[in-house]
C-alpha cells in the first residue's frame, strides 16, 4: 500500500476502512472535490489497531502532509460538514453529524500529533494552505485563511446548535477538537511573544463580536445547567469502554508525549459519572479563550530630543521604535459584559433590536460554582467573573447564603496540605476580594453555621462565618510559617483580616484566641531572628541553615517586624471600632497579655500598644474592683467583661488610618494565567506534558495600604506605594 502502514484482511468492510485510512496517512495527495473525502467521512471508524500501528500512521502522516495537505483538506470538509449541520439542526441524525463526528476525530488526533511535534514556532507543519496547483470547489474560495473558515464553523455550531441527546456527542468532540487546536500555546514561554502566531487561537479572535457572544453565553450555559450524557441514546454506544479501544480512539490515546485531552472516554468511570463532561469541556474552553492574549506591535516616531523640531534635526535626531501591547481579547470582553437574565424585567427589553448583551441565570451560575469550588477551573472562572465582571461581584454582595461559596474556599485552605500551592493562591485572592467590600465583612458575622463537620481540630458549632474565615486564615498562616514558608501566602491572609477587623462582630471564643496566638507565633520567629541578628550572623550562614523565608536574615527580621505590626492593626482596629460586640477579643487579650508586654516599648508598635493596653488598663481595673469570695473563672471573667463593656466609652485611644488592603491583578497577568490553564486542563485530563519552555510560578500579588484619603489617588495611578513599607 506505498507509504502507508500494513492492514490486516478482515473482511469486505474492514479492508475498505483499513486502506482509505491508510491512504489518508500516505503519499497520494486527493483532491478537495475528489469522492474519496466522501468515502472516509461516512465510514463507520470502529476498528482497532495496536499502539505502535497508530504511531506508525501518525509518522506518516506528518511526513507526507507538506506534499497532500490532507489535514487542510479534512478541516474543510469538517467545516462544510458543520455548516451543513448548522441548516438542519433539527435533525440530528442526518448524515452531516455522523461526517462532522469522523472529520472532527480524524482532523483532532493528526493535528494533536503534528502539534506536539512541531519544530518551528509558527507552527509551518500544519500547512493549513492549499497547494497552488490544486483545483479549487466553488465553494471554497483560493487563499481562503482555513484556520479562521473552521473556528468559525466550530464556534457557530456551539452558538446556534442547542445541546440534544442527538447533538450531545457532536457537542463534547468540537470542544475536544478546540483544546487541540489552540494547544500550540502550550510550546510557547508563559508570556506571549511577539512574534508567536497560534492559527486557530488567533482566528477564534478574529470572530464577529456578536458570534463570540453567543458562544460566550452557550459555553457558560453548558456549565451552570451541567448536561449529562445521555445513557439511554443510542450515541450512547459509541463512547467506547476501556477495553473495546476503536481505531480512532486507539490512535488518540497511543502517541507517547500526550499532552491534549485524550479520546477515549471515561463515561462509566465513577468521577465522570459525579459531573457533566460536557460542562468540563466547556468550562476548560472558555478560560484559554478568556485568558488568551496576542503580542501585537507598531511603529511610533520617537524623539531622541525633546527640542527637536524641525525637519533637518528630525531627520538625524528622532527614530523609529517599535512598541508592543496586547490586542483586545473580544472573549474576555464579552464575559465582562455578561448581564444577570433578571436584569431586563419585560420581554420587550430581553427582545431590543441590538441587545447581543451575554445574559445568563445569574441565581444557577452562583449554585453550579458553590458546588464546584474544590475544583480548580471552577474557582479560576469565579475569579475571572469578579474581577472583570463586575454585575456578577455585585450579585455575590447581596446573596444572603454567602456560605455557598465561601465554605467550598475554606475548606480547601483547611485542607493546604493536599492543594497545590496556586490553588492556594487563587482562594486567597478571591477572599481578599470580597473583603473589600464593607456589606460583606458586615454580612458573614450575622450568618450563623450550626456546625463546620470538616474541621477535625476540635469541635465547631454555632459560630458565624465571619468567625469562620478567622480561625482559617490564622490556621494558614501558621501552616505556612512551618511548612511552605511563602511570604505572599502571609501577606494575602494578614491582607483579609486587615480588612475584616472593624467590622468584627460577636467572634468567638476560638476565633478571638486564634487571633492573639499568631502574634504570639510570629513574636517568638521575630525574636529569635533578632536574636540571631545581634549574633551577626551572616548571610551564608543563614542559607547554610535553611530556615528562613529569604537569604538575608535582616530583611527577614524587617518582614516579621511588618508581619507583627499587622497583627497589632487588625487588634487595635478589633477594638477602636467593634469593642462593645467582641468581649470575647478582649478576653483572648486579658488571658495572653504577658505575650504583649515585651513589644511595649518597640518604635515600630508602641503607638499600636499604647491603645491595646488602654484597653488592659480599664478592663484589669475593674477587674481588680470586682470582690468576689471564690476563685475566677472563665465565665466569671467573662460576665464583668461583658458587663463593662456596655460603659466602655473609649476614653484615651488614639485613633489611626485603618488599613485597606486592595488586590490588583498584574501588568501581565498571562505569564501566570496561560500556563495556569493548561495546566489545570492537563492534569485533568490525566496526561503530562512538562516542555521546559512551560514556567508555572506563584501568581505575583499587589496589595496597596490606603485610607480613604489616599484612595482618590489610588484610582487615578499617584499612590503606588509598598504594601509593607518599613
Amino acid at each position: 500500500m506505498g507509504g502507508a502502514p500494513s492492514t490486516p484482511r478482515l473482511g469486505s468492510a474492514v479492508e475498505s476502512a483499513e486502506y482509505l485510512i491508510a491512504a489518508f496517512v500516505g503519499e497520494k495527495s486527493f483532491p478537495l472535490a475528489s469522492d474519496y473525502w466522501q468515502k472516509l467521512l461516512h465510514l463507520q471508524l470502529d476498528l482497532r489497531w495496536a499502539p505502535d500501528r497508530v504511531l506508525e500512521a501518525c509518522h506518516l502522516f506528518a511526513r507526507n502532509n507538506c506534499d497532500t495537505r490532507h489535514l487542510t483538506k479534512i478541516l474543510i470538509h469538517l467545516s462544510w460538514c458543520l455548516q451543513e449541520c448548522v441548516d438542519d439542526a433539527s435533525a440530528a441524525e442526518s448524515p452531516a453529524f455522523s461526517k462532522s463526528l469522523n472529520a472532527l476525530l480524524l482532523s483532532s488526533i493528526f493535528l494533536k500529533y503534528l502539534i506536539e511535534s512541531a519544530t518551528s514556532d509558527n507552527f509551518e507543519e500544519l500547512y493549513l494552505l492549499l497547494d497552488e496547483t490544486e483545483p479549487i470547489p466553488s465553494n471554497f474560495s483560493k487563499g481562503e485563511n482555513v484556520a479562521d473558515r473552521v473556528m468559525y464553523s466550530v464556534l457557530t455550531f456551539i452558538a446556534k446548535v442547542d445541546v440534544r441527546p442527538g447533538t450531545y456527542l457532536l457537542h463534547y468532540e468540537l470542544l475536544n477538537f478546540l483544546l487541540i487546536a489552540m494547544s500550540t500555546q502550550l510550546l510557547s514561554g508563559p508570556s506571549p511573544g511577539l512574534n508567536e502566531k497560534h492559527p486557530f487561537a488567533d482566528a477564534a479572535m478574529t470572530q464577529e463580536s456578536s458570534l463570540v457572544d453567543l458562544v460566550v453565553n452557550k459555553l457558560l450555559l453548558n456549565y451552570t445547567i451541567q448536561p449529562r450524557v445521555p445513557l439511554s441514546s443510542l450515541l450512547y454506544s459509541v463512547f467506547s469502554e476501556a477495553n473495546q479501544l476503536g481505531v480512532l480512539r486507539r490512535v488518540g490515546s497511543a502517541a507517547a508525549n500526550l499532552m491534549l485531552l485524550p479520546l477515549n472516554y471515561l463515561v462509566s468511570s465513577n468521577y465522570e459519572a459525579s459531573r457533566s463532561s460536557l460542562a468540563e469541556r466547556s468550562l476548560n474552553v472558555i478560560l484559554v479563550l478568556v485568558n488568551y492574549r496576542k503580542c501585537m506591535s507598531d511603529l511610533s516616531l520617537k524623539d531622541k530630543d525633546d527640542n527637536c523640531n524641525s525637519d533637518s534635526l528630525c531627520k538625524e535626531e528622532c527614530h523609529l521604535e517599535e512598541e508592543t501591547y496586547f490586542s483586545e481579547n473580544p472573549f474576555c470582553k464579552a464575559v465582562e459584559n455578561v448581564q444577570d437574565i433578571e436584569f431586563s424585567h419585560t420581554e420587550d427589553e430581553r427582545n431590543a433590536p441590538g441587545d447581543l448583551t451575554v445574559r445568563l441565570p445569574f441565581a444557577s451560575l452562583y449554585d453550579t460554582l458553590g458546588m464546584c469550588l474544590s475544583d480548580e477551573a471552577s474557582l479560576l472562572l469565579l475569579y475571572s467573573l469578579m474581577q472583570g465582571n463586575s454585575y456578577f461581584l455585585e450579585y455575590i454582595l447581596v446573596r444572603t447564603d454567602l456560605d455557598t461559596l465561601l465554605i467550598p474556599m475554606l475548606e480547601t485552605l483547611y485542607d493546604a496540605p493536599r492543594r497545590t500551592p496556586n490553588h492556594i493562591y487563587m482562594v486567597l485572592i478571591v477572599l481578599l476580594i470580597l473583603s473589600q467590600d464593607s456589606s460583606f465583612n458586615a454580612s458573614i458575622h450575622k450568618l450563623m453555621l450550626p456546625s463546620v463537620p470538616w474541621y477535625q481540630e476540635r469541635r465547631i458549632h454555632q459560630t458565624s462565618l465571619g468567625s469562620l474565615m478567622i480561625i482559617i486564615l490564622v490556621r494558614t498562616v501558621k501552616y505556612n510559617l512551618s511548612k511552605l514558608r511563602d511570604i505572599y501566602l502571609h501577606t494575602n491572609c494578614l491582607a483579609i483580616l486587615s480588612n475584616m477587623a472593624s467590622y468584627a462582630n460577636h467572634l468567638s471564643a476560638y476565633a478571638s484566641q486564634q487571633l492573639v496566638s499568631l502574634f504570639d507565633m510570629l513574636s517568638r520567629k521575630y525574636n529569635k531572628l533578632a536574636e540571631l541578628n545581634n549574633d551577626k550572623m551572616n548571610t551564608a550562614d543563614a542559607v547554610a541553615r535553611g530556615d528562613n523565608f529569604l537569604e538575608d536574615p535582616i530583611m527577614e527580621l524587617h518582614i516579621y517586624t511588618d508581619f507583627l505590626r499587622l497583627v497589632l492593626e487588625i487588634l487595635n482596629a478589633i477594638l477602636t471600632y467593634a469593642l462593645p460586640r467582641n468581649p470575647e477579643v478582649v478576653y483572648a487579650i486579658m488571658h495572653r497579655q504577658e505575650v504583649l508586654l515585651p513589644f511595649r516599648n518597640h518604635p515600630r508598635f508602641s503607638e499600636l500598644l499604647e491603645n491595646i493596653f488602654t484597653v488592659l488598663s480599664f478592663f484589669n481595673s475593674h477587674m481588680d474592683n470586682q470582690k468576689i469570695d471564690e476563685e475566677w473563672s472563665v465565665e466569671k471573667v467573662l460576665e464583668v467583661i461583658i458587663n463593662n463593656c456596655r460603659s466602655w466609652r473609649g476614653e484615651g485611644m488614639k485613633i489611626f488610618t485603618q488599613l485597606r488592603f486592595i488586590y490588583e491583578q498584574e501588568i501581565h497577568p498571562e505569564e501566570f494565567f496561560i500556563p495556569y490553564v493548561w495546566q489545570l486542563i492537563l492534569f485533568r485530563s490525566s496526561f503530562t506534558f512538562n516542555p521546559s519552555s512551560i514556567n508555572l510560578f506563584p501568581a505575583p500579588i499587589h496589595e496597596d495600604i490606603n485610607d480613604e484619603v489616599e484612595a482618590e489617588k489610588l484610582q487615578t495611578g499617584e499612590l503606588k506605594d509598598d504594601a509593607f513599607k518599613a
